[in-house]
């Protein structure tokens, strides 16, 4: 039976409005949470970028849903000893109910120091190298690590959960994956591809978790809903490599011109049918769990509005 989660946009909502949409999330019936790390959102539109650890924090005191990022960079931003204490800690205040998602990251969100933005083949190496560090961290053992990438002098964690979280991958290329299947204990993809998670799989994934999220616009009106989700994450529909290249909300809202409300595939409006079909594209993928999350305003309208007509039926043809 897949299991549906809340997705948490960073990006779009306040700090202490993201904790109030969790309980509202774990009120509605789901089950789980996600919960994006930025420091600057894709359009200035959206608007916000707190500090993901600071709120994962304030979470796991408000509510008993588990919660994973979706996904934390360990590079360049964040390097991998700070996020190896970030998730020791959230794990701890979670009580085992942390998973760190991590990935190869974005110059919009990577590029704030100075340094240059690495190909695609190095972030994945340089990403290999901070699992590592990561997990040897988690262990609460004294270490050093002198690699490629990073330098570790004699760092250990004296406050470490009883079992380590699980570390999830994102990732959407074949190389990508491929590491993911190698080296995670989970996958994680915003794209409903069955091809990704084959791939996964057959690459050592074999039965471990596969996360998807997407995002929907509930609203009484399918226009207005269209164009709130239109307003608030075009950059959803820009294809290719600009996601990862681009490294200013501004850049990003220049190529969002080029999306029409036509071209918004996300599910919109009222009707429980369009909804479900959206997340059943994910589990008929192969996907075992599926986070949602809602764009715009009116946050208790869509609770409610998945909590009658949307999850139990969900739950019930999964039965």
């Amino acid at each position: 039976m897949a299991r549906y989660g809340y997705f948490l946009a960073s990006e779009e909502h306040e700090p202490a409005e993201l904790v109030r949409q969790a309980k509202l999330a774990e009120e509605a019936g789901f089950e789980a949470l996600w919960i994006s790390d930025h420091f600057h959102p894709w359009l200035d539109e959206q608007g916000q970028s707190s500090f993901v650890w600071s709120v994962i924090g304030a979470i796991s005191q408000a509510t008993t849903l588990p919660i994973a990022t979706a996904v934390s960079c360990p590079l360049m931003r964040q390097q991998p000893a700070i996020v190896a204490q970030a998730a020791a800690t959230s794990a701890m205040l979670t009580e085992g109910g942390f998973t760190l998602g991590v990935g190869t990251g974005e110059a919009l969100n990577e590029h704030i120091y100075g340094d240059a933005w690495p190909s695609a083949e190095q972030r994945l190496d340089m990403l290999e190298e901070a699992v590592h560090v990561i997990r040897e961290l988690l262990s609460g053992r004294l270490i050093t690590h002198v690699g490629r990438h990073y330098t570790v002098q004699t760092a250990r964690l004296y406050s470490t959960p009883q079992v380590p979280p699980p570390v999830f991958m994102s990732g959407f290329g074949d190389k990508a994956i491929r590491l993911a299947g190698r080296l995670a204990d989970g996958f994680m993809s915003v794209q409903p591809n069955a091809d990704f998670v084959r791939l996964y799989r057959e690459s050592g994934g074999d039965d471990r978790t596969v996360q998807g999220g997407l995002k929907v616009c509930w609203g009484s009106d399918e226009a207005q809903a269209r164009k709130t989700m239109h307003r608030l994450w075009p950059s959803d529909e820009i294809p290719g490599e600009a996601a990862q290249l681009l490294p200013m909300p501004r850049h990003f809202a220049q190529l969002a011109e080029l999306v029409t409300e036509d071209m918004i595939t996300a599910p919109c409006g009222p009707d429980p049918d369009v909804h479900i079909q959206g997340i059943r594209e994910y589990t008929e993928a192969g996907f075992d769990e599926v986070y949602i999350g809602q764009v715009g305003p009116d946050q208790e309208g869509f609770f409610e509005f998945y909590a009658g007509q949307v999850l139990p039926r969900l739950r019930e043809d999964d039965a």
